[in-house]
């Protein structure tokens, strides 16, 4: 049967009597248009700035290309060229930056009511500022490499590291958004660590304090919350959370400034799935924290914290309730 022989009459028929449809969407435009003026809508509506989200994820891999010279970049980079091409997308990434850090400064200003803060020089500081601090972070994440490299005997070098290690994306991430962080930009840090989080499930807040030789293992659901403080060559494994004890409905603003997470100190390891919480928990250096512990206590210096080795109970092929140690 050919097409132009099959009788189409009845699929026209069937959507001419969909078209009513339509007529149900207005009313709820209305609704939704209605809604906007209601008290604390979640609307964004008339000339208030606010940042771009795909310009602070451009600003993002701009920076990649920067802190990792030819990973990342459409073009060929080599040694005849390299200061050119740094320059060029360094130059880039101020305007950039500068431009998003003026309208995250204009919305809090706009929202707060606040007089003008001269916001396009604070715009310009603030991303000159970041700007002379990317050799620290480049060393910084050089640092996060080793550290990676040194921890993870499945790393077969620094390319497979850069490339494809969803715990340095994270970490490459939030040493960025630090440092806006630290000059107090409203906004653009926690876009930058969520879009970090939306691609590798590892959840840093930017306000987190991290020392050197960082390193995240798999990463899957790794949370660390805004006051945690972690120090030098800390090794953490997939699902482990540096979290906040259980907190009030009115916790917003009451704790808004108090320390609410751990402090993790210097060469500590957190295996898969443990839970650390509390603001006064301190997992002292070089301790050990096996997989699947809970934790809302601090634990002294070289210390080691394991649970106690469960019992398997196996069944079927005749062996009933077969009680087994693991090993």
């Amino acid at each position: 049967m050919f097409i132009k022989d099959i009788d189409n009459k009845e699929c026209i028929d069937d959507a001419e009597s969909t078209n009513h449809f339509y007529d149900d969407i207005p009313p709820v435009v209305k609704k939704l248009a209605a809604s906007c003026n209601r008290h604390g809508c979640f609307d964004h509506l008339g000339s208030i700035p606010i940042p771009t989200h795909a310009k602070v994820v451009e600003i993002i891999q701009q920076a990649r290309r920067i802190l990792f010279p030819g990973y990342f970049s459409p073009t060929s980079i080599n040694p005849a060229n390299l200061e050119y091409c740094l320059g060029q997308e360094t130059t880039e990434l101020f305007e950039k930056l500068s431009a998003q850090i003026v309208l995250a400064i204009q919305h809090e200003c706009f929202q707060a009511r606040q007089t003008c803060t001269r916001c396009k020089v604070q715009g310009a500081e603030k991303a000159i500022r970041f700007i002379e601090r990317l050799p620290e972070i480049s060393e910084q994440l050089a640092n996060d490499i080793q550290a990676a490299l040194d921890g993870d005997p499945a790393a077969k070098g620094a390319d497979e590291v850069i490339f494809s290690y969803p715990g340095l994306l994270a970490i490459s991430v939030y040493r960025l958004a630090h440092e806006l962080h630290r000059m107090q930009v409203p906004v653009l840090p926690r876009i930058m660590t969520e879009y970090a989080h939306s691609l590798t499930g590892i959840d840093i807040h930017p306000g987190a304090a991290i020392g050197s030789h960082f390193f995240i293992d798999h990463g899957t659901g790794v949370v660390i919350g805004e006051t945690t403080i972690i120090g030098n060559r800390v090794r953490l494994y997939q699902g482990v959370t540096l979290g906040a004890l259980s907190l009030p409905t009115d916790a917003g603003k009451r704790f808004r400034n108090v320390k609410r997470h751990p402090t993790i100190e210097d060469d500590v390891i957190v295996y898969a799935n443990s839970t650390i919480l509390g603001g006064e928990t301190v997992i002292g250096t070089r301790s050990v924290i096996g997989g699947n512990i809970w934790i809302t206590e601090s634990v002294p210096p070289d210390t080691k914290v394991i649970l106690k080795k469960p019992e398997l109970v196996y069944s079927g092929n005749g062996k009933k309730n077969d009680k087994r140690r693991t090993t």
